[in-house]
């Protein structure tokens, strides 16, 4: 007897699902560490200039172009099973989540807003959003047009 998990995707029955499983949440724990390390790192090598942090706003626009290519590429080569989750999860989840920070884009932003500075909160948090949005579909047409050339 078989069960299917949220995906649709079958698997033998009693077996854990995807988000119980030690291993799989160990390779996201791990992941995220690695992410927030090396952001951690660029953040404190870079600081912020005049109360705005473009390090951060770089890091998110990065990371949402990698998901983006990342996801794209792995929803190309088939089902989400196997190695391929783990290192969707490893990769996406685990390390471009802890890259990534959005919980300091909003304080940042909340920090610009209540020293006054409307405009530059303002724009810093659009920006933000606005280029996240357009690296994420950068990255899904990167990945796109590279599994078109593949095919030929």
């Amino acid at each position: 007897m078989r069960d299917t998990d949220e995906a649709g995707a079958s698997r033998p029955a009693g077996e854990r699902p995807p988000h119980a499983r030690w291993s799989l949440i160990a390779l996201v724990a791990l992941g995220g560490a690695v992410g927030t390390a090396v952001r951690a790192l660029l953040a404190q090598a870079l600081p912020a200039v005049d109360g705005i942090s473009w390090t951060i706003l770089v890091i998110n626009v990065v990371g949402a172009f990698c998901l983006g290519l990342l996801l794209e590429a792995f929803a190309r080569r088939g089902p989400d099973q196997g190695h391929r989750r783990s290192l969707r999860l490893f990769l996406g989840t685990g390390v471009l989540g802890g890259f990534t920070t959005y919980s300091t884009l909003a304080d940042d932003t909340a920090r610009l807003l209540d020293d006054g500075r409307w405009a530059a909160g303002s724009g810093y948090a659009l920006l933000s959003v606005v280029l996240g949005l357009a690296a994420v579909v950068a990255g899904l047409a990167v990945a796109g047009a590279s599994a078109k050339r593949a095919v030929r």
